[in-house]
């Protein structure tokens, strides 16, 4: 794993817009084979990106988001 991958997840601030939101599910779904039950998780933030939903931040989503950049951090054997 490069240092320099994982500290750009590490320091990816939380997304204020949805721009912001795809673009970090982008980022994370390219390693999706890498975390088990990715779906489940990156659930409430997905359903961040629906047609007419304002961008509403709940501590489900900071959840998600937080678990999600674990995931993508830590190497599994």
């Amino acid at each position: 794993m490069d240092p320099g991958k994982i500290a750009a997840v590490v320091d990816w601030p939380r997304p204020t817009n949805v721009t912001e939101v795809r673009s970090f599910l982008g980022m994370a779904g390219y390693y999706r084979r890498f975390v088990r039950d990715f779906s489940k998780i990156a659930t409430p933030l997905t359903q961040l990106l629906r047609k007419y939903h304002k961008l509403n931040w709940t501590e489900e989503c900071e959840a998600s988001f937080q678990e999600l950049k674990q995931e993508l951090v830590t190497a599994k054997a």
